[in-house]
């Protein structure tokens, strides 16, 4: 009796353990190979044959991209059946990505968990001229007509390039008006036939330029003689103090600019009127200190001259003073300094001033 109890208790086990799902996967990976990214989704199904003697059940899959998007049989899959879990991959945006992106696939079965991966490469669609030359003025788009230098030592010049074409059936003549002193603006080749790509040529000289840090000039564009209405090329440029031949014996005796505080708080001010902001600084440095140029970042503050070129001995204090107009401001109102000096490790230094400017009650009737 025991042994028969113990045969038909391995009979019962050996059945549960038989009876399950058993997901078997066509592929575990599937390559695309090269494709263009105009060439638009690719998709492929991964077939899965259900080996087991219960219904399998697809419960989730997670991709590891967005770019991925799953869809797989949702009924359970009968014992013997097959079902699928397609793999779509989107490459819009991912021009020269080469890529492997992995499934994670939830059943269950045993084991509950399987990974399907996808790979392929996308080759770069080739870009409309609308696409490469964003910006049209008139009978010509340019690549952009935004020319930036970046940081500019002020002992040196610099030279950019930008590219433009004539999308017209004329030629055209392209030139810019009432260019500064420090900066050259040319088109190579100067007129365009049509369908012609050329480049404007940019040189910044910073010796001619008498401004610190960052600024930015705005040039009309002339076609075939006429400056355009409405049409304008910006060039920007940071210009910085030539620290780089100072030796490590310069630099320990290179001037310091120490400022007492970098923020004035006003205070609470009435619309359309004015407060004085003071910042103190000393020159604890063991060299005349230089302040270059003080600029503000809007109209609304003015700052007071007698600071810049002179040399500030070693110890000696100073301080740069701004009148700050409250206009038409509301509420909480804060605005910027910049100074740049000769101090190696503080050559361009940040300065805030804040108000709280009423607004007057109105009084209702």
């Amino acid at each position: 009796m025991k042994r028969l109890f113990l045969f038909l208790q391995a009979l019962v086990i050996g059945t549960i353990v038989i009876a399950q799902p058993v997901a078997k996967y066509s592929e575990q990976e599937h390559n695309f190979g090269i494709f263009k990214e105009d060439a638009g989704v690719q998709k492929h199904d991964f077939i899965i044959t259900n080996t087991g003697t219960t219904p399998l059940v697809v419960q989730n899959i997670v991709t590891s991209c967005g770019c991925t998007t799953p869809e797989w049989t949702k009924a359970p899959i009968p014992a013997g059946g097959k079902g699928t879990v397609t793999a779509i991959y989107d490459p819009a945006g991912r021009s020269g990505e080469k890529f492997t992106k992995s499934l994670t696939v939830y059943t269950n079965a045993n084991p509950q968990i399987q990974t399907l991966y996808i790979k392929g490469e996308v080759v770069p669609r080739e870009r409309t001229v609308e696409e490469l030359f964003t910006h049209p003025v008139g009978p010509v788009r340019f690549e952009s007509i935004h020319l930036a230098f970046t940081n500019i030592k002020k002992t040196e010049k610099k030279i950019r390039v930008m590219q433009l074409i004539n999308t017209s059936t004329e030629t055209v003549k392209v030139e810019f008006d009432q260019v500064p002193a420090h900066l050259s603006l040319k088109v190579n080749p100067e007129t365009l036939k049509p369908g012609q790509k050329g480049i404007v040529e940019g040189t910044y000289d910073a010796t001619k330029n008498n401004s610190w840090g960052s600024v930015t000039e705005i040039i009309r564009i002339k076609i075939n003689g006429v400056v355009q209405d409405n049409a304008y090329y910006y060039v920007s440029a940071n210009l910085v103090e030539d620290f780089s031949k100072m030796t490590r014996e310069d630099m320990e005796n290179a001037p310091v600019f120490n400022i007492t505080s970098q923020n004035v708080d006003l205070g609470k001010m009435a619309g359309n009127t004015t407060k004085e902001a003071e910042f103190k600084f000393t020159n604890t440095g063991k060299s005349d200190l230089i302040v270059r140029y003080v600029r503000s970042t809007c109209g609304c503050t003015a700052i007071q001259q007698g600071v810049t070129g002179v040399p500030i001995k070693p110890g000696e204090s100073r301080s740069i003073k701004a009148v700050f107009s409250s206009g038409a401001y509301k509420g909480k109102t804060s605005k910027s300094i910049f100074v740049y000096t000769n101090d190696p490790k503080k050559s361009e230094v940040a300065l805030s001033l804040t108000a709280d400017i009423e607004v007057p009650d109105v009084a209702t009737k």
